[in-house]
């Protein structure tokens, strides 16, 4: 049957189609108008948004007809196979999200339509004989609003596999005792990528360990890592037993396939993957990032306390992959690769783990795009603390103490009268205030962040540890200190970030000498700074 026949026979004598949010055929303009009529309790945080069916007239039969004659890449394939490797950055922009943080999502592959049980979990014969499998981000008896599950409806199991056995960790590490401590302000120049035509290396093979602290056995703590990679994961996947990635592309998109569906990521965006779920990492070509791991918590939106409903990143921004699967066979061996307890271990099925038909559940990968925060700044005079620019949180047990913040230093506007605008100095201790912790890792996805405009370059990194003074470099501060105070733009075309934590972290082996890239002239910013000091200094007359 020609396409745009199977097109208008589906939708033709308003037929219901669509059972996740974005509808079946995500790729012809329509679901931003189906989205479009949700109600704003549907869309917020936390909601039920599992979206209902819709139906269509003829009208928009023949309107989708239309367009799917020569849209062939839509979700509507021959076959549901797939060969990794071949790929174009055009083909994964292809991808659509539902929308919400933490909601009540539902998704199923149009090519499967009704492949959702009806008003249960596990039934004793799943439609289309698949398998369903639940999938745990929490305890079973967690309080409501933090119990995370999602059920996954797949072709095969993920319990189908030979045993796991160690492989080399590369540097990937969590052994935070390799070399003695170091107080110092430390930073590093761009982590460097290699060579394509020198060494193949995709995401796994191209992880390494900054710095960190904690446990992954008690489940208590963070990583910092990042990845330098020039070619895509083939026949490979990647677990992380131990806790969540929050993902920071610097260069180059990444396609990530998860057991959910397919996300995009772009610099000046982010993806969490959460702890237990499958992905397999696709590049573009030379690529770098940014990885803060936690353990023991997940990613949340911070409270707003006096700030109100709305601000920061709002709920509405984030988004979720729709359900996709490839129904593939691996007779020479699909090698799942699972972080557990700070090592790797690795396994081998016959199959691709992508084979989730259909999902539903508030247990889910997602990402967002920088550009969307709503930046909130002082308006009168002095300096806010970076809290507000808190973009996601992982709590600890102890009220108003973060495992780790990601924070982001947006473009925006500078108006503060008789106050030195820049960043202030500053040593970190460990009062219970969110943002107020001990540590202070660094990164710049692009241009030149504002207190340290030479020497802080993007895909480098610096670290703060606590009690470890840091702030504005002496050209930043003799600039800002007799700069006319006027309304100005402040880091546009810049997007600094920070992970900031409240362990102390230790640097290890890997970043503080085999890298190469520490710049141990650091310091060397900060020597030009002089006495100002006058005895004399009288207070002008009012």
């Amino acid at each position: 049957m020609a396409n745009a026949g199977r097109a208008a026979m589906a939708l033709s004598g308003r037929r219901s189609i669509s059972r996740d949010g974005m509808g079946y055929f995500p790729a012809i303009g329509l679901p931003r108008l189906w989205h479009s009529t949700l109600t704003a309790s549907q869309r917020g945080s936390g909601s039920d948004c599992t979206h209902r069916r819709r139906t269509f007239t003829s009208a928009a039969a023949s309107l989708f007809a239309s367009r799917y004659e020569n849209c062939h890449h839509l979700p509507f394939p021959t076959s549901p196979k797939t060969e990794k490797g071949n790929r174009q950055p055009g083909e994964a922009r292809q991808a659509t999200y539902m929308t919400g943080f933490g909601n009540e999502f539902s998704s199923e592959d149009p090519r499967c339509p009704g492949s959702l049980p009806e008003g249960q979990n596990s039934p004793q014969v799943c439609p289309y004989g698949l398998y369903a499998e639940q999938l745990s981000g929490s305890a079973f008896t967690c309080p409501r609003p933090a119990n995370k599950r999602s059920w996954l409806y797949r072709i095969l199991p993920s319990v189908k596999h030979k045993p796991f056995t160690a492989v080399p960790c590369g540097n990937l590490t969590e052994n935070w005792n390799e070399v003695e401590p170091d107080p110092n302000q430390l930073r590093w120049l761009p982590f460097i990528i290699p060579k394509s035509t020198e060494k193949k290396v995709d995401f796994v093979a191209g992880l390494h360990t900054i710095c960190g602290a904690g446990d992954t056995k008690t489940r208590n703590g963070i990583g910092i890592h990042v990845y330098t990679c020039n070619t895509s994961m083939v026949d490979r996947c990647f677990n992380n037993s131990d806790g969540d990635f929050l993902i920071v592309p610097q260069q180059g998109e990444v396609l990530i396939t998860t057991e959910f569906g397919k996300m995009m990521v772009e610099p000046n965006e982010i993806c969490v993957i959460q702890q237990g779920m499958r992905f397999s990492v696709d590049v573009f070509g030379e690529t770098r990032g940014y990885i803060l791991e936690v353990y023991g918590a997940h990613f949340e939106l911070p409270d707003l306390g006096p700030i109100g409903a709305n601000g920061l990143a709002n709920p509405r921004d984030f988004q979720c992959p729709v359900a996709w699967y490839e129904d593939r066979k691996v007779p020479s061996g699909y090698t799942v690769i699972n972080k557990y307890q700070g090592k790797l271990f690795a396994c081998q099925q016959d199959f691709s783990p992508f084979n989730v038909v259909a999902w539903h559940g508030n247990y889910t990968p997602y990402k967002y795009n920088l550009k969307n925060f709503m930046v909130i700044n002082c308006v009168a005079f002095d300096h806010a603390d970076p809290s507000i620019f808190t973009v996601l949180t992982a709590k600890s047990t102890k009220p108003g103490v973060a495992i780790a913040d990601f924070v982001i230093f947006p473009p925006r506007w500078g108006v503060a009268d008789n106050t030195f605008r820049p960043p202030y100095y500053h040593r970190k201790n460990a009062t219970p205030t969110l943002g107020n912790c001990m540590s202070e890792f660094m990164g710049l996805i692009k241009g030149h962040y504002e207190a340290k405009e030479e020497g802080f370059l993007p895909g480098g990194g610096s670290l703060h540890s606590m009690m470890t003074p840091h702030g504005p470099d002496a050209d930043c501060f003799e600039k800002n200190s007799t700069a006319e105070l006027k309304p100005e733009r402040v880091a546009e075309g810049t997007m600094a970030f920070m992970f900031e934590s409240s362990f102390s972290m230790a640097v290890t082996k890997w970043g503080l000498q085999t890298c190469q890239r520490l710049d141990k002239t650091y310091y060397q910013c900060w020597e030009p700074l002089r006495s100002h000091f006058n005895p004399n200094w009288k207070p002008r007359k009012q």
